[in-house]
């Protein structure tokens, strides 16, 4: 089980206060980068604010790791699903928004992938890359498209898979789809189901939140053993990680 602590609320420096303790952090996850964007090799040098002084640090990272309850999943668990809700974990964790503060994400996924997705949205957050939002999928009642609609950065859904018959990555709870807005569905004819997506279906494109082929957080993502929808052949699905790669 990872650390065991709630979710980090947004911090505000003001004045000459004095800093919170900064995060640790790799060179390659420096958390002074602007948010999305794609870093150079080596250690970065520090982003200037506007008056000249360093960007202040950011609280320390901390997740939670829970079991999840019948009613956490009342819109996207069922029975007959290919994992039981006792397979199922709540992680509770901070991440950088859009609006450069601090919000508390939540995401449902398998047990057994737990502590691997909290690795890498530590890195994530070392790295203020920016989130929409993250909350379970049941918020939007099980509608994967109206998740995805409002940019929402989900995991477990019980579903089959886009196009197929088949059970989804996401109803075993081991893949996740993030920042859909910025990273839509492309449909192999160049198309995608969201109209508020249209600016974002080019790549590489350097953007806020937006995924490239081989960038960092693809580089995350691989170095626990998932595979980007990104490097499919035909549509191309740019929000989606999974276990699998598939």
């Amino acid at each position: 089980m990872l650390l065991a602590i709630a979710g980090v609320s947004a911090c505000s420096v003001a004045g000459r206060a004095a800093a919170p303790p900064p995060v640790t952090v790799s060179p390659s996850e420096n958390p002074s980068q602007s948010p999305g964007a794609v870093p150079s090799e080596g250690t970065p040098s520090p982003t200037p604010s506007p008056s000249g002084t360093e960007k202040p640090s950011a609280p320390p990272f901390s997740a939670q790791v829970t079991k999840v309850t019948r009613d956490q999943v009342r819109y996207s668990w069922r029975p007959g699903c290919p994992v039981e809700v006792s397979d199922l974990r709540m992680i509770t964790m901070p991440h950088w928004g859009f609006d450069g503060k601090i919000h508390t994400g939540r995401l449902v996924v398998n047990k057994d992938v737990a502590d691997d997705v909290v690795s890498v949205f530590k890195k994530l957050y070392g790295y203020r890359f920016p989130i929409r939002k993250m909350e379970p999928v049941d918020a939007y009642k099980g509608s994967d498209y109206d998740s995805i609609d409002a940019g929402n950065t989900s995991a477990f859904n019980c579903r089959s898979a886009t196009g197929s018959t088949s059970w989804s990555e996401h109803a075993y709870g081991r893949a996740l789809d993030l920042n859909p807005r910025e990273n839509p569905y492309i449909y192999a004819d160049g198309s995608n189901a969201h109209r508020n997506a249209d600016a974002y279906v080019k790549r590489p494109l350097h953007k806020p939140g937006v995924i490239n082929p081989g960038d960092r957080v693809v580089r995350a993502f691989a170095a626990i053993g998932w595979g980007w929808g990104g490097y499919w052949s035909g549509a191309k699905d740019l929000q989606h990680f999974s276990k699998s790669g598939r």
